[in-house]
């Protein structure tokens, strides 16, 4: 009989389930989109209840489509949206607020009130690999302890628990309050702000400087081992779940950027490029954040550098939904191409500021060098440039800190299907860009950790002899060109500052 390894990818705007043969080729994928709740300005929020619904269909409907039963499956992998937040309660799974999204701005003061101190932004930087943002989990954990009634006290007292939205599906899955495992990984786990980079543990201190009681927070495993199995009741039953990694982690392993400077882009809500360093925790100069790249078993922690761009896919979505530009968001590339360029204008997304290689959370979204020759098609090309500009400032920085330039970029995600968008970025960053066969590579890097937790694939080689390339941009842009259009691109970045007082 025939098995597959399955992997649940919790994301930003949806949760799918994409079942995989040996080969790392997909066998099925099932995906249901949830609700973007935005109670005010800046403020970014789901629902974990109707999440834990959509996996449970998710996973169903995967199976359903390739004919297959639970029992054709090894193991599970879990995927998922990283900083996320949610605090619920042990004894009944209900969450006592609505999951806070990395994309949420409304830790402002908090952050700003941590850096005020001599070492401002970089207070926690040694230890977390991490400058003080609105971006991760910790501040958005007191931010629930602080506002919502009764919850510190209950906090205190071991009542409640915490998680990035990995912890709340694997809670859930092996039992939620009957005997659900409290459980995270070391890359999700250096994204709270709260772990200790080294040493792979909570940090009390930082945690007492937040308030946060580390009664909360989860076991920290690896990142490819078995935890625990599917409850009895419901899909996958008894199935091994035997893999965890943050999004942009998983998609760098399934990307097999395993040796010290490989690096991938993954295009999805926002972008995220991160590169393999190795062993070595590089602690970034240039704005970068240095994270947990993966630890497979007992073996070494292995660390990336990581430059993470707020908006990208989502500004295409904001184009569609909220100004009605185009219909769908394919539509967006033949838009986009009824122009030779971008008239003159350039569209930066600070929506909720701006994340590396600045840490502003100051700036918001402007679009600049409009004038009466500006059309729709000028507008639907600045969108996707806009995401091609972010990725070189990132690119710029990442070069470095790791004193190695760039030679090559492994792309995945939604928007690589986009020809013009990976022709643009080619030329914007004047190195190739390279697109896998398997393009979501997120979903399959948290199915290798699990099956290699089980035996289904045997070591890291079989992961690399898997990869293959689909096809490849090869930067056209004449030198002058790029670099003046970039200079443009930077003057448009400096008119987003300083705009919430």
């Amino acid at each position: 009989m025939a098995s597959y390894v399955a992997a649940i990818d919790q994301g930003t705007t949806s949760t799918r389930c994409m079942i995989f043969d040996h080969s790392g080729r997909v066998v099925s994928v099932d995906q249901v989109e949830h609700r973007q709740i935005f109670p005010k300005a800046g403020w970014v929020e789901h629902d974990p209840v109707e999440i834990w619904t959509n996996t449970r269909q998710v996973c169903a409907g995967a199976l359903a489509k390739a004919d297959l039963v639970s029992s054709d499956v090894v193991a599970v992998g879990i995927t998922n949206q990283r900083e996320t937040t949610v605090v619920w309660e042990k004894a009944t799974g209900k969450p006592v607020y609505n999951a806070i999204v990395w994309q949420d701005t409304r830790t402002d003061e908090i952050v700003n009130a941590l850096a005020a101190g001599e070492d401002g932004q970089n207070r926690y930087q040694r230890k977390t690999g991490l400058p003080l943002a609105t971006y991760f989990s910790g501040p958005k954990v007191k931010w629930i302890l602080d506002n919502v009634e009764g919850t510190r006290e209950r906090a205190e007292r071991g009542e409640l628990l915490f998680g990035n939205m990995d912890t709340w599906v694997l809670w859930n899955c092996t039992g939620g309050p009957d005997g659900g495992l409290h459980v995270t990984d070391p890359t999700n786990a250096s994204r709270t702000m709260l772990m200790d980079l080294e040493r792979l543990e909570w940090d009390a201190d930082i945690c007492a400087e937040l308030g946060v009681p580390m009664a909360m927070l989860p076991e920290i495993r690896s990142s490819s081992e078995v935890y625990g199995k599917f409850r009895e009741r419901g899909v996958f039953a008894g199935i091994p779940i035997a893999g965890i990694l943050g999004d942009q982690q998983a998609a760098t392993f399934g990307q097999a950027c395993l040796s010290p400077g490989e690096a991938k882009n993954t295009y999805g809500t926002g972008n995220f490029v991160l590169l393999n360093t190795g062993t070595e925790r590089v602690i970034s100069e240039n704005g970068l954040l240095t994270t947990v790249g993966y630890k497979i078993g007992g073996n070494d922690t292995v660390y990336c550098l990581e430059g993470s761009i707020a908006v990208t896919g989502s500004l295409v979505q904001w184009l569609r939904d909220n100004l009605g530009l185009i219909a769908s968001a394919p539509e967006i590339e033949q838009v986009a191409s009824t122009v030779e360029d971008n008239g003159g204008a350039y569209f930066v997304p600070a929506f909720s500021g701006l994340f590396a290689p600045h840490w502003r959370s100051d700036a918001r979204g402007a679009i600049v060098g409009l004038t009466r020759y500006v059309n729709r098609g000028h507008l639907a090309r600045a969108v996707l440039e806009a995401t091609a500009f972010q990725t070189r400032e990132v690119i710029e920085a990442m070069n470095a800190d790791s004193g190695v330039p760039l030679k090559s970029l492994k792309v995945d995600g939604g928007m690589v299907g986009n020809e013009l968008l990976m022709q643009f970025q080619a030329d914007i960053l004047g190195v190739p860009v390279i697109r896998p066969v398997v393009a979501e590579t997120t979903a399959l890097g948290a199915a290798y950790a699990a099956g290699l937790a089980v035996g289904f694939w045997a070591s890291e080689e079989d992961i690399r002899s898997n990869w293959a390339k689909d096809k490849q941009w090869d930067p056209k842009m004449p030198t002058e060109l790029r670099e003046k259009q970039y200079a443009q691109w930077q003057k448009a970045v400096s008119k987003t500052l300083n705009w919430v007082d």
